[in-house]
């Protein structure tokens, strides 16, 4: 069973993922109006902004979070017909199925990312829509050397408040970077699709995305093909695209 991590909390007690436009991008080519009417499940749902997100839309949502629940839970506290659930993705029972299951950006965290999508796909009804968001193996070499390997020398020893001010300094030291070199027309530069999304959010947004990737237990970086077995069998209506290079956007339509 997954264990809870208490810096999960750490970071959606300090932060809010609450840019739309971002929540919009990761689960198209489904959209927000897509869940008019329909029971929605939001696994993995930290903070709950995206699951108050949706219950604007939805005509229930349900967030699930091993670490987060309480957090999510003042988040959705205006909406009736939201509701959070603590518990483990990989293993979180419901009575009644869902017709769309989201879990965006919170897969690749799990022990065994394959198990969970098997899992997550149980609890979604015939016919309805399972949405994925994870990180890429292709386009990470840097974090997955550079960032995983600090990690693993032990940056996770830190105390939170000097993983936030880090975070913090890793930001500032990027602004100069990401407004000169890459600006100019050179698309082979690493992360280069990724830095034009860094350059339209807010400082404290790519704080906390910062601040996300430095305090991450663990990290799977998958790569195409394995995303795309996820859904072969079971699925149709599958689309499967990059997103800014560094992550992928995958959804299905379960077969009945």
């Amino acid at each position: 069973m997954q264990e809870k991590q208490p810096l999960w909390a750490e970071e959606w007690s300090r932060y809010k993922d609450d840019n739309e436009g971002l929540f919009r991008d990761w689960i198209h080519p489904w959209t927000l109006e897509d869940f008019r009417g329909k029971r929605v499940l939001d696994a993995g749902c930290g903070h709950g902004a995206h699951t108050a997100m949706t219950a604007r839309f939805a005509k229930e949502v349900v967030g699930v979070d091993l670490n987060c629940a309480d957090i999510a839970r003042r988040e959705v506290a205006a909406f009736p017909n939201a509701s959070v659930v603590e518990g483990d993705i990989a293993r979180v029972g419901f009575e009644r199925p869902f017709d769309v299951v989201y879990c965006v950006g919170v897969i690749h965290h799990t022990d065994d990312p394959a198990a969970t999508f098997r899992h997550l796909a149980g609890l979604v009804r015939p016919g309805g829509r399972l949405i994925v968001w994870a990180y890429s193996h292709e386009g990470n070499f840097l974090n997955r050397t550079l960032v995983e390997g600090v990690k693993r020398w032990g940056l996770l020893k830190l105390p939170a408040g000097a993983l936030h001010a880090l975070a913090w300094l890793l930001t500032f030291l990027l602004y100069p970077v990401v407004y000169s070199v890459y600006l100019l027309p050179l698309r082979f530069l690493p992360y280069y699709e990724y830095f034009g999304n860094f350059r339209r959010l807010s400082l404290r947004k790519n704080v906390q995305n910062v601040f996300d990737k430095l305090i991450a237990p663990q990290t799977w970086f998958l790569k195409r093909e394995e995303v795309a077995a996820w859904f072969a069998d079971g699925f149709g209506d599958v689309h499967l695209s990059p997103y800014m290079g560094v992550s992928w956007r995958a959804s299905g339509t379960k077969r009945a």
